[in-house]
């Protein structure tokens, strides 16, 4: 297109894609149609891969997981009104789980405002409790400006969701090429110079901490996927083995030292936490999935010392010491300090000794009872069939995204990780509906790694349907289906509850029985499998695994195997 000046004229949707590149994405995940299919398309011509799913919660779900995996914001396209309003799972979940992540959705024409225009919404009212940074572009100037400004804005201090808004009006309007390339170097420009300010500790702070770990009795390291996301795993290693603190990892925080380490503290975890005089809280936050950090289950005389990006955090949680700033490097500067006073508790150390006890007592409880091979399946014995598989995959190990009740808890205690961000799950939020979405941005996010999705039936029935993504991108993604029809397991109803008119139905729990899920992935082309004994599932492993390409495996569960997750049973 030219003006009448004869000068290259440039639509806002190449603008936003231009301004995308130039802001360093390289991945968008999202839904397409009215207004937002040709921003899309401008997006892929320009070199950023599109992955288009079939509805916006799973994709926003994909670019929340995308966020934590890369360190980059995961980004969002939706459609206007029920678009941007579906694509809200994402955004709250990267909200909760604080991963970088940038919402862009198309909305009404300006002009038609209030008039009840086609899916009319205000979107900036909507999204607001979600994000740490709303725009809106009314003009096609201010496109560069607002992209640099949510990019940013996700990643800086704190992550989190940030969200662009572009009306339709706005997506039509178009600008000269000399003018566009002012635009984009000027907001590069700007974001370039924006310094991201390393927090200042005092150094008495530091050595406060220090000299507390080095004079407890009981001292524990416990961290979570914030040290994950700033990549502290080295930093971790050199304080764990250079003090012989034995550490307790956040479910997301597994792999970040190998649970096989002999300091892991994770099988002797109520020990751990019950009898702790100082804790070093490194990137988790004192939320339910710590008991708050509060008696019984931890000592009412514990001293947390707690690092987080966040100052509003430390405020909040008043802890003994609080550190503000990034994972690594504040563990990277007590590592620093205790290199000119070195300690070590040692292996003979009664608090170490007394944790490596228990935790070798409960492994070996727990072995026993995977050691047995129980048909009709429980889940122990198929999620011991899974560990070794997953184990004798070696480096890199998959990546393993697990959702669901019992298929999750009963995951946590057996699936084994020994590197990095290898591990994704229901997190902060509990969302559940992740999981295809989060194999998919692991997919993406590091195409070396086969991943490995172990789900509950009820898990699994949120996104299923996107099962047909994997199989249209040929993602290396194995989705395995704990079937033991329901939530729960099925109607686990009293009798006394099985009354009223509606009595006949279905209980609120059951699904159909024996669905045939291993089928939906065959309607596409992929590969699915239906086992129900220990032979069968390890051949659909051996099989799925070296092929790396979608699977589905429907593994059988007596639906009398298990119970509501331990941690929600007082909820409920």
């Amino acid at each position: 297109m030219t003006d009448s000046n004869s000068e290259t004229l440039i639509d806002t949707n190449l603008l936003v894609a231009r301004s995308l590149v130039s802001a360093g994405v390289k991945h968008m995940f999202g839904v397409v149609g009215i207004p937002v299919t040709s921003l899309a398309n401008r997006a892929v011509s320009l070199g950023i891969r599109f992955i288009a799913f079939h509805n916006e919660q799973s994709a926003g779900y994909a670019a929340s997981a995308y966020g934590y995996l890369t360190g980059s914001p995961g980004i969002l396209l939706t459609v206007s009104g029920p678009g941007c309003v579906h694509g809200l799972a994402g955004l709250s979940n990267a909200m909760a789980n604080t991963w970088p992540m940038v919402m862009i959705s198309g909305s009404c024409d300006q002009r038609d405002a209030g008039k009840g225009d086609f899916q009319e919404l205000d979107q900036l009212a909507a999204v607001k409790p979600f994000v740490k940074l709303a725009v809106k572009a009314n003009d096609t100037t201010q496109i560069p400006k607002f992209v640099f400004d949510v990019v940013n804005c996700a990643v800086l201090d704190r992550p989190g969701g940030c969200y662009l808004d572009i009306p339709s009006d706005v997506l039509h309007q178009s600008v000269s090429e000399s003018n566009a390339e002012t635009l984009l170097a000027s907001a590069k420009e700007s974001f370039e110079s924006e310094q991201v300010a390393e927090n200042v500790v005092i150094s008495g702070e530091v050595e406060k901490v220090v000299g507390l770990l080095r004079n407890a009795e009981r001292p524990l390291i416990v961290f979570g996927k914030g040290a994950a996301f700033s990549r502290a795993e080295n930093a971790l290693k050199i304080l764990v083995e250079k003090t012989g603190i034995p550490f307790l990892p956040t479910p997301m925080g597994k792999g970040l030292l190998s649970d096989t380490h002999e300091l892991a503290a994770t099988a002797a975890r109520s020990l751990a936490i019950g009898r702790c005089d100082v804790a070093l809280v490194v990137g988790a936050r004192l939320n339910w999935l710590l008991h708050f950090g509060e008696p019984p289950k931890w000592s009412k005389d514990v001293k947390f010392i707690l690092v987080d990006v966040s100052k509003d955090e430390i405020e909040l949680r008043k802890p003994y010491i609080g550190l503000v700033g990034d994972a690594r490097q504040m563990v990277e500067k007590i590592n620093k300090e205790i290199k000119d006073d070195p300690f070590c508790f040692g292996i003979s150390h009664s608090w170490v000794v007394a944790i490596s006890t228990k935790a070798k007592e409960n492994v070996l409880k727990m072995e026993l009872q995977l050691k047995k091979d129980v048909v009709p399946f429980n889940f122990l014995t198929p999620m011991r069939i899974i560990r070794d598989a997953i184990i004798a995959e070696g480096s890199p190990a998959p990546i393993l995204v697990s959702e669901g009740a019992n298929t999750m808890d009963v995951g946590r205690s057996v699936l084994v990780q020994t590197e990095p961000r290898t591990r994704l799950d229901a997190g902060t939020w509990g969302t559940m509906g992740v999981g295809l979405g989060y194999c998919i941005a692991a997919a993406v996010a590091s195409p070396d790694r086969l991943v490995v999705a172990v789900e509950g039936d009820s898990g699994f029935g949120f996104s299923a349907m996107e099962v047909e993504t994997l199989v249209r991108y040929q993602l290396p993604v194995v989705v395995i289906v704990f079937n033991n029809g329901g939530v729960y397991g099925g109607d686990r109803r009293n009798p006394e509850e099985i009354t009223g008119p509606h009595k006949d139905d279905p209980a609120p729990t059951s699904f159909v029985p024996g669905a045939a899920y291993h089928t939906l992935i065959e309607a596409f082309g992929g590969k699915g499998y239906l086992v129900g004994t220990p032979e069968e599932l390890k051949s659909a492993l051996t099989n799925s695994f070296s092929a790396r390409k979608p699977a589905v495996i429907n593994v059988t569960i007596d639906p009398y195997a298990g119970a509501e997750s331990g941690r929600m049973q007082h909820k409920n």
